[in-house]
């Protein structure tokens, strides 16, 4: 099997020719023997177009650095894929005015503040600036902030929506991509599909933020408390969250290329919701959003990493294709009760933890979680992965110790 029939297959709840291995990366430092240089400079950390519109990279990184990360894990015999992201604009008519305002009283941080003028009113986004020091090869704070940013969660100050008069504002910052950005994604997609073609490899489109944008636009707290409260405009949010997943969806569709939809998920669990409001507010979307891809023969991916267990029949029942990402340990879930509450018609992913067992763990653990994994959740519809990337901090004798682990179980 090549690596894209091979996914394709255990994503299907299929036994390929062996258990795949996929190495997402966030940062990764570059294995010396592996990295490549650009314009005579080399490449030190490896990305992934999944961070592209939401994060702010340290460096570059294009679709042909994509390429070549793919081909430095295919060297190694395991398998990897592509991933890309629709953009999207603000309304034309819209006006944004960045400012910094000082740390106070009330307030020990500078705030970085960004005022949408729309034709519906002004919106305020102020984030606190905390300095804090960014080791190499992390995503970095941007100078002001930007919607859907994670470092916008935990230095909330002001998120864009706290009331129903922030509503109708937020509806001229999610419009469709214009001629510009179109032309740009299809010629990208237009590499992407050559390259996936000639190294048949797998392309997965992240085109569905659900309840992380949700979270983005809120605040985490304020998201909770505004579901509780108030249900009905929460449920008007919801609806335009979905509206925006699926224009980028239908584009993407559209030009075609994407193997594999991926909704996010890491802000759906119940570290935040309880199973009674994922009901309500996740699973009819999602249902939706399921059924939509699948009617134009494409798979479905959904992501959560922890407090996922009580939530995974609702996947099943969704028939998502592949669940994204088992975590034994940071997760807490037990990989039998994953397999069992999913059913046999969700693959699944992961169950290798990143920070912990490859940042901190011993070369025994790091044998005993991928023996573990893939006698439990293996061969048919299952894919080893690191949950949820290999971050600058992993250290490298950590991967190599579970690829030639992996090597040896599946030979």
């Amino acid at each position: 099997m090549d690596s894209r029939e091979r996914l394709l297959t255990a994503i299907g709840g299929g036994q390929p020719d062996h258990v795949p291995l996929v190495c997402r990366v966030f940062g990764l430092a570059a294995p010396p023997a592996l990295a490549w240089s650009r314009a005579g400079k080399p490449v030190p950390y490896w990305y992934t177009g999944r961070l592209e519109h939401i994060h702010t990279l340290p460096g570059p990184w294009d679709v042909t650095d994509e390429f070549k990360r793919v081909q430095a894990w295919m060297s190694l015999g395991i398998d990897d894929c592509l991933e890309v992201s629709m953009p999207w604009r603000v309304d034309p008519r819209v006006t944004i005015r960045d400012y910094l305002e000082p740390a106070s009283a009330d307030c020990p941080h500078p705030l970085a503040c960004r005022e949408y003028i729309t034709p519906d009113g002004v919106l305020t986004h102020k984030v606190r600036r905390t300095g804090d020091p960014v080791e190499a090869g992390w995503v970095v704070q941007p100078d002001f902030p930007p919607l859907f940013e994670d470092f916008n969660i935990p230095r909330a100050h002001r998120p864009p929506m706290t009331d129903a008069d922030d509503l109708p504002k937020l509806r001229h910052l999610l419009r469709p991509p214009d001629s510009t950005q179109l032309d740009a994604y299809r010629e990208r997609m237009a590499a992407v599909r050559r390259f996936a073609d000639e190294e048949r490899v797998l392309v997965c489109g992240w085109s569905l933020f659900g309840m992380d944008a949700v979270v983005w636009l809120c605040g985490a707290e304020n998201a909770v408390m505004l579901a509780m409260l108030q249900p009905d405009l929460f449920g008007e949010l919801v609806e335009l969250v979905e509206a925006f997943d699926r224009m980028r969806t239908d584009l993407m569709l559209e030009i075609g290329g994407v193997d594999l939809f991926v909704q996010r998920g890491w802000y759906s669990s119940t570290d935040f919701w309880s199973p009674e409001l994922f009901e309500r507010f996740v699973v009819p979307a999602l249902r939706r959003n399921v059924e939509h891809v699948h009617a134009a023969g494409a798979k479905f991916a959904y992501v959560m990493t922890t407090g996922a267990e009580p939530l995974l029949h609702y996947l099943a029942e969704a028939r998502v294709d592949l669940y994204y990402w088992a975590d034994p340990v940071m997760g807490g879930t037990d990989l039998a009760t994953v397999r069992r509450e999913l059913g046999d018609n969700v693959a699944i992913a992961g169950s290798v933890n990143a920070p912990l067992t490859l940042g901190k763990g011993t070369p025994e653990e790091i044998r005993k979680q991928v023996r573990d994994a893939i006698e439990t959740l293996g061969p048919a519809g299952f894919i080893l992965e690191p949950v949820d990337s290999l971050f600058p901090d992993t250290p490298w004798p950590a991967v190599e110790t579970m690829i030639e682990t992996w090597k040896q179980m599946v030979r």
